[in-house]
């Protein structure tokens, strides 16, 4: 039985994720902070979700819990990391900005490094994290939240580099986002919102096809490509 972790199973993409890998006969570790939403998901299943209740900006005591979590599930194939958060900020109120750099840098880079230096030492497995469309350009609503999200992205393509200079089956998934219906998803206008149980489908495909990045939805790719070929002068002034 193939062994996985979702960090950040108690809600949203990442709790759909822990219940279609389960259905897919995996023996799943799910963690994060919400303890009970995470023990209602393992009675569903309680032969296939093994808890784990941590906090992954506890940088200190994160790669340890997840050290724990493996040996508790005999072994480690694929590590999901679904823990982010994000935030309207145009005010720039420095707490809310620091917050999510607490969660989506340092805690993401907790969890990256240990995973990647696991999988290296094992010589297989695979990383996969749920970065965002947003982290292709800047935004002034909402700095901190796509400024973090171009460092996964980045981050994730330098542990890629790493994994196939290792010449090791190490693989190393960035999914990103558009719209997706959960709590995160707040503002107005937004459009293509996918359900999170079709986001989370398209999700499991591109880590079982071991596709280096996918948009989720597919169509969103669109966009990523309007992003990245708008001008910095118009831009500039969105």
């Amino acid at each position: 039985m193939k062994k996985a972790i979702v960090v950040g199973a108690s809600s949203g993409i990442g709790y759909q994720l822990a219940v279609l890998l389960a259905a897919n006969g995996y023996k799943v570790g799910i963690t994060g902070r919400r303890d009970q939403l995470l023990l209602n998901l393992q009675k569903t299943n309680p032969e296939q979700f093994v808890v784990s209740v941590f906090d992954v900006t506890d940088i200190a005591d994160a790669p340890l819990k997840l050290k724990e979590l493996t040996d508790e599930l005999g072994g480690l194939d694929l590590l999901v990391l679904s823990s982010g958060t994000g935030k309207i900020n145009p005010t720039l109120d420095t707490s809310i900005e620091q917050g999510i750099n607490a969660l989506n840098v340092s805690g993401f880079t907790a969890v990256a490094n240990w995973s990647y230096n696991f999988f290296q030492k094992q010589g297989f497995g695979h990383f996969a994290a749920i970065t965002s469309i947003a982290g292709i350009r800047g935004s002034r609503q909402a700095p901190a939240y796509f400024a973090s999200k171009a460092f996964q992205i980045n981050y994730l393509e330098g542990l890629r580099q790493k994994a196939k200079q290792t010449k090791l089956p190490i693989y190393i998934t960035d999914l990103r986002p558009g719209f997706v219906d959960t709590d995160m998803a707040a503002g107005e206008n937004l459009f293509w919102v996918a359900p999170v149980e079709k986001a989370a489908r398209q999700i499991i495909s591109a880590i079982d096809n071991k596709r280096d990045v996918a948009y989720i939805t597919k169509r969103w790719r669109i966009i990523a490509f309007l992003f990245w070929i708008l001008p910095k002068a118009i831009h500039k002034r969105l």
